[in-house]
């Protein structure tokens, strides 16, 4: 790493925490934009399913089931 970037992150590690996860989540966006036409299809999706769950129209499953299923299929 560069003398630059070690002088950031230590100057980074006083930080207060807020300030730091502000920073993160700066960061995170910069490597991953943000995708309103996804995310808004992602809230509709769950709006209906916590729709559907409600009005009894689907079937839950336990997710410790779930993964019981995964492991026993997929071996991890």
């Amino acid at each position: 790493m560069s003398s630059k970037a070690d002088d950031l992150l230590t100057i980074i590690e006083t930080l207060p925490i807020d300030i730091k996860t502000a920073l993160v989540e700066k960061i995170l966006a910069s490597m991953h934009p943000l995708q309103k036409e996804i995310d808004e299809e992602w809230k509709k999706t769950a709006e209906e399913r916590i729709t559907e769950i409600k009005a009894g129209n689907a079937q839950v499953v336990p997710g410790d089931e779930i993964f019981k299923e995964i492991k026993e299929n997929y071996g991890r």
